[in-house]
C-alpha cells in the first residue's frame, strides 16, 4: 500500500530544505541585526485559547480534537495567543522593551490553494511594553528590511497601512456603539474579496437603511492614500468632546509613526490604506500588510497592535504591536522573480582515499577537520580512484584531498584545488592549518 502526505502538508527534500532553510536564515538574520531575541512556544494548545482570542475565521480553521486526557486542544494556527501568554506570565521580570521573534510551522485547515496550505512556517516578530508609534515604526521598518534582504524593491511589495483606533473614532461618528463597530468592520475587512452588492447586504443587516449612504462613506475614507487627505477627512467628521480630542491625538500618532517610518528608510513602501482593517479579534491600533506590488496582488505579512492581549490572558496590562510573514508566498513571489536563495549543500573537502592502509589516515584527518567546522566526505566502501575523482568533480567541493600509497609512505597528502585544476603536496602535519588558506 503507498501511502502520500495530507493535502496541505509538504515533505521537504534536501535541496528544498536547503531553500527553505535559507529563507530561515535571512529571517533570522535581519531580526538580530534589529536586537530581536528568538523564542519558542508548544505547537498544541488548550482549544479555548483561540476560542477566546482569535476570532471566528481562525477558529474556524483550527485542527483542534480532545486529547487522551479529556482536555479539548489544537494545533497552533498562530502564535500570537501563545506569546502574549508566556510574556504575561514573566511580564514583571522582563526587561521592556521585550522584543522577540520566532520561526515555526502553524496549522490550519482551510482549502490547499496557491500561496496557502495548511501547514505552514511563519516569521513571528513582536514588542511587548512600549505604547509609542516608535515600536510600530521599528516592526514596519524590520518587515520591510526583510522584504529587502530577499533583493526586493519598491516595485515589488508595499505595506499598506491603516488604524483601528480611526475606524472606532469614524464608526462613533456614525452613531455606532463597540459591538456593532465591530461587527462592521468585520465587513469592511472582507470588502475587497466581495462585490458591492454583497457588502450592501451585509451592511444593510447591521445598519438597516443608513447602509447605503454609509458605504459611500466607506469607499471614500478607503480610497485616501495621502496623509494630508487622511487627515483633513477626519478633522471633517462630526466629533465633539472628547472623541474630537482623540481624533487629534490619533492624527499625531500619525505624524510621528510616518516621520519615524521616513528615518528609517521605509517609507517608500508605505501605502495609506483604510481598507486594511485584519480580521483578528485581537487588534487594536495601527494594523499593516505588506503586498505584492504588481501580479496577484497577495498578502505576503500582516500585523499590528494588540495592547489588550495580555491582559485578557492573565497577566498585566502591556501594549504589544507584531506581525507575521509566511514562507509560502514569499518563496512562490522570490521564485517567480528568480531571487530563491541558491542554498549550497555541497561539501568543501572531499578525500580519495586508496587502498585500506589508506583509510584510518584519511578518516583522523577528515575527524580534525570536521571538529574545526568544515564539510568534509569520502567514499563509505573502496573504490577505484577514476570513480573517486569522477564523484569530486560532481560534488561541488572546492578541495580534493589525496590519500595512496606514496602519500601515506611519505606522511603527506596531495591537495588538488577542483576549481583551479592545480595540485600541491603538503606534510599531513600542515594539513589542518594551512586548509583555510587554500579554500579562500
Amino acid at each position: 500500500m503507498q501511502f502520500e502526505t495530507l493535502p496541505g502538508f509538504r515533505e521537504f527534500y534536501p535541496d528544498a530544505c536547503a531553500q527553505r532553510n535559507a529563507i530561515f536564515d535571512t529571517w533570522r538574520s535581519v531580526a538580530r541585526a534589529f536586537n530581536f531575541l528568538e523564542y519558542d512556544a508548544p505547537v498544541l494548545e488548550p482549544l479555548e485559547l483561540y476560542i477566546e482570542k482569535s476570532g471566528e475565521e481562525i477558529v474556524g480553521q483550527l485542527f483542534n480534537f480532545e486529547d487522551r486526557g479529556g482536555r479539548a486542544v489544537a494545533l497552533r494556527p498562530e502564535l500570537t495567543p501563545s506569546l502574549a501568554r508566556l510574556v504575561g506570565a514573566k511580564a514583571n521580570s522582563l526587561k521592556r522593551p521585550v522584543k522577540w521573534f520566532n520561526i515555526g510551522e502553524q496549522y490550519r485547515y482551510e482549502r490547499p490553494q496557491k500561496g496557502r496550505l495548511r501547514a505552514f512556517y511563519q516569521f513571528n516578530v513582536d514588542i511587548f511594553g512600549e505604547p509609542g508609534p516608535a515600536a510600530d515604526a521599528e516592526l514596519i521598518a524590520l518587515l520591510a528590511q526583510s522584504l529587502k534582504s530577499f533583493g526586493l524593491g519598491e516595485v515589488d511589495f508595499k505595506i499598506r497601512l491603516s488604524d483601528r483606533d480611526l475606524w472606532l473614532l469614524m464608526l462613533a461618528a456614525e452613531g455606532l456603539d463597540e459591538a456593532g463597530s465591530m461587527a462592521v468592520l468585520g465587513v469592511i475587512d472582507k470588502m475587497e474579496r466581495m462585490d458591492r452588492e454583497k457588502v450592501l447586504e451585509k451592511l444593510a443587516a447591521l445598519m438597516g437603511d443608513a447602509a447605503e449612504s454609509f458605504l459611500g462613506r466607506v469607499e471614500e475614507a478607503v480610497s485616501i492614500r495621502e496623509f494630508d487627505a487622511l487627515r483633513s477627512y477626519i478633522l471633517a467628521l462630526p466629533l465633539e468632546g472628547d472623541l474630537a480630542e482623540q481624533a487629534q491625538v490619533r492624527l499625531a500618532d500619525w505624524g510621528v509613526l510616518l516621520a519615524a517610518l521616513e528615518s528609517a528608510g521605509a517609507r517608500e513602501f508605505i501605502q495609506i490604506d483604510l481598507g486594511i482593517v485584519r480580521g483578528l479579534a485581537y487588534y487594536t491600533g495601527f494594523v499593516f500588510e505588506a503586498f505584492e506590488a504588481s501580479g496577484e496582488g497577495r498578502a505576503l505579512a500582516g500585523g499590528g497592535r494588540y495592547d489588550a492581549l495580555v491582559k485578557k490572558l492573565g497577566g498585566p496590562e502591556m501594549p504589544a504591536v507584531g506581525f507575521a510573514m509566511g514562507d509560502v508566498t514569499l518563496a512562490d513571489l522570490l521564485e517567480s522573480k528568480g531571487l530563491l536563495p541558491k542554498a549550497s549543500q555541497s561539501p568543501q573537502i572531499v578525500m580519495v582515499i586508496g587502498g585500506a592502509e589508506a583509510r584510518p589516515v584519511a578518516m583522523r584527518d577528515a575527524a580534525s577537520l570536521r571538529s574545526r567546522g568544515y564539510v568534509v566526505d569520502y567514499p563509505l566502501k573502496e573504490q577505484g580512484f577514476g570513480k573517486q575523482f569522477k564523484s569530486a568533480n560532481q560534488s561541488g567541493a572546492r578541495l580534493a584531498l589525496i590519500y595512496g600509497s606514496d602519500e601515506i609512505s611519505k606522511d603527506v597528502v596531495k591537495v588538488r584545488d577542483l576549481k583551479a585544476e592545480s595540485e600541491q603536496e603538503l606534510p599531513r602535519a600542515e594539513l589542518i592549518e594551512r586548509v583555510a588558506e587554500l579554500l579562500v
